[in-house]
């Protein structure tokens, strides 16, 4: 077992015990981080895949999964580099300098980006996605209900 997971069930939590023994009587060495708290909202899951099928709708360049792919590239991954050592050092390790830009975008189909944010990292995402997307012309809007609250530490 390695990579993040959310427990948000009783059955989850004690499948996820369950693993972490198994993990311990396997290697009798574990390194474990708990965060706790909702990383994000589903408001601001929602505004990002709208957001993804209007810049494709209006621009015509690419399919909403590959304007996702992008942004996950290009917005999200230095958001998390910055903020999560490991993600940091799994992408230096396993693409950064390893990957061609097109590859990279291949890849990021598959590797979780923005599921990984907290909430205060995806209102940094959205801000960042609708920043450049306005200054090619998509006025990509919030909710009134959803806007980005900034957390300040």
């Amino acid at each position: 077992m390695t990579g993040a997971v959310v427990v948000n069930s009783v059955e989850r939590l004690q499948s996820i015990l369950g693993d972490i023994r198994e993990a311990w009587g396997k290697h009798h060495y574990l390194r474990v981080t708990i965060k706790t708290g909702k990383d994000r909202t589903l408001d601001q899951n929602a505004i990002s895949h709208a957001w993804y099928e209007q810049i494709a709708r209006e621009l015509r360049e690419d399919t909403a999964e590959g304007v996702k792919a992008e942004c996950k590239l290009r917005f999200g991954v230095p958001i998390l580099r910055a903020g999560d050592e490991e993600f940091r050092e799994m992408y230096d390790a396993s693409i950064r300098g390893h990957l061609s830009y097109e590859q990279k975008l291949k890849a990021m189909r598959f590797i979780p980006v923005t599921s990984l944010m907290t909430t205060s990292q995806l209102s940094q995402y959205l801000e960042d996605v609708q920043r450049e997307y306005a200054g090619r012309g998509v006025m990509l809007e919030f909710p009134e209900d959803a806007r980005p609250r900034r957390r300040f530490a």
